[in-house]
């Protein structure tokens, strides 16, 4: 009896060391999409009010966690039996993604012919949450996608390894996705509110709480602004790199240029002809 328990808390502790070791392989592959994902969400998540971003980033962490706990079985299931579908449900997320940046740079160049000449509306309370709800939906989509990426590619890193070490190891790297870049946004996004309370610390006009206070509240717009370029520069690359990745003609195509300026052209042109193929398809419905 005592030898089989003994015997228990061996193998248990093998699959520990196991779990471990295969976690620091899968947090290494994954390092690359996870700064992807967190300048997009970081993107997403800005632009609200001051009193409604943390309560809007907690709305789009806990349907981060959803998007998890609804990817991870399925994701499991079907690299067991139906492997292809996998690779299937990446290409039909990059074509949203590279959609997704594809419209933000239109935005950038091109601004809706709605917004000139036309004098700045004050919103209602209905249309301000109507807006949220929508910037919302959109930052759990968009997450989804790069959640299925993370998973997917975690998944690959424990190909071979036991069904148990699978599920621990991936289930790791997805609980840190989430924890870990929505904690790192929150930061960001109260950097001003961090800045102020620094500010109101000392009474004298020149102090070192104050300089630093200030610098973070005149540093939050710019990094704002620079996480959106920075989100959307992520979705066209992680656009382009399912492609690159698993279309062999695209990577024998481009292997003879860095491989980051091969994946934006891609993220780019297949951007370009989904946004094109959405404006057509408004125009037949006649929006």
């Amino acid at each position: 009896m005592a030898s089989g328990f003994f015997a228990l808390l061996d193998d248990i502790a093998v699959l520990m060391d196991d779990v471990a070791v295969m976690g620091k392989v899968a947090t290494k592959k994954t390092a690359g999409i996870l700064g992807d994902d967190l300048a997009v969400n970081a993107e997403k998540a800005s632009g609200f009010l001051s009193s409604r971003e943390l309560p809007v980033l907690w709305k789009i962490t806990k349907g981060s966690f959803l998007n998890k706990l609804i990817i991870l079985p399925v994701a499991f299931i079907l690299s067991a039996y139906l492997p292809q579908a996998v690779i299937w449900m990446l290409l039909l997320g990059g074509v949203y993604l590279a959609y997704e940046g594809a419209h933000k740079i239109v935005e950038l160049f091109v601004p809706h012919s709605h917004s000139k000449g036309v004098a700045k509306i004050e919103m209602s309370e209905a249309d301000l949450q109507l807006q949220e709800k929508k910037k919302i939906k959109s930052a759990i989509v968009t997450d989804f996608i790069l959640s299925v990426e993370i998973i997917i590619i975690a998944l690959g890193t424990v190909v071979g390894q036991s069904i148990t070490t699978q599920i621990i190891v991936v289930s790791f790297v997805a609980f840190i996705a989430t924890v870990g870049v929505y904690g790192i946004v929150a930061l960001i996004v109260r950097m001003d509110d961090l800045g102020y309370r620094l500010i109101a610390l000392s009474t004298k006009e020149k102090s070192v709480s104050k300089s630093i206070g200030k610098l973070l509240v005149q540093a939050l717009p710019l990094v704002i602004k620079a996480l959106g370029y920075i989100g959307t520069v992520a979705m066209l690359l992680v656009a382009g790199g399912i492609y690159v990745h698993q279309i062999a003609f695209l990577h024998e195509l481009l292997h003879a240029i860095p491989s980051l300026l091969g994946e934006l052209l891609v993220g780019l042109v297949l951007g370009f002809i989904a946004l094109f193929l959405v404006k057509v398809a408004r125009g037949l419905r006649g929006e």
